[in-house]
């Protein structure tokens, strides 16, 4: 596909439809608008910056961790949490996000409808990626999130506390079934019907 010269666009077209970047296959624009519900426009703006800040067309995890870190205010632990986020966006888990593996990601989450975000939200749950999510797993996620939010160390024993009664009680309504770990169809089920739940992970999943 041609582009005038005077594109700004014309590097990002010759990097998906001809030249094979360092670590990745190429995926053409097109293939990215039909796999995500972002526009060709969309697509275009959101390249230009992956490639300012990865120009090998991967992202790594201390990288990932870096440009996270950005969005929080100075003082504010994003790390823990932000490998979280890293592994539900590592697609492949190969250790690395691709273009692609973002795009994918972002378009479930800010495009989805319910049922594709809380699709998300479990696959960020499953820490380990088993395909279910045991009550260390919550508590791993709630605690990252707290690391986020600032946690007060003259109040650390009472965060804990909190944490833990927090989980119990979520954890209680998303097992069903109770035998001690949470499934995707539990999962589903669980928010889909309850709204305290749905307010609660919705808490977890903007962040």
């Amino acid at each position: 596909m041609a582009t005038p010269p005077d594109s700004p666009y014309g590097d990002f077209m010759m990097t998906f439809e001809t030249v094979r970047p360092v670590k990745h296959r190429p995926v053409k624009l097109e293939e990215l608008c039909k796999q995500t519900k972002f526009t060709r426009q969309e697509i275009r703006l959101m390249y230009r910056g992956f490639k300012q800040e990865c120009p090998e067309g991967v992202v790594q995890e201390d990288t990932f961790k870096e440009i996270y870190a950005k969005f929080f205010p100075h003082g504010i632990d994003s790390s823990l949490y932000a490998h979280h986020v890293f592994k539900a966006f590592d697609l492949n888990s190969n250790g690395q996000i691709s273009f692609r593996d973002l795009l994918v990601s972002l378009s479930q989450l800010l495009r989805g409808n319910a049922y594709d975000k809380l699709k998300f939200a479990f696959k960020l749950y499953d820490v380990n990626g088993d395909g279910c999510i045991t009550k260390a797993e919550l508590t791993d996620i709630v605690s990252s999130v707290h690391e986020l939010m600032g946690r007060c160390s003259h109040n650390r024993h009472v965060e804990d506390k909190q944490t833990r009664e927090h989980v119990e009680r979520l954890f209680k309504k998303l097992d069903l079934n109770g035998d001690g770990v949470v499934t995707i169809d539990e999962f589903l089920q669980s928010c889909m019907q309850d709204e305290v739940i749905t307010e609660s992970l919705k808490v977890f999943e903007g962040l």
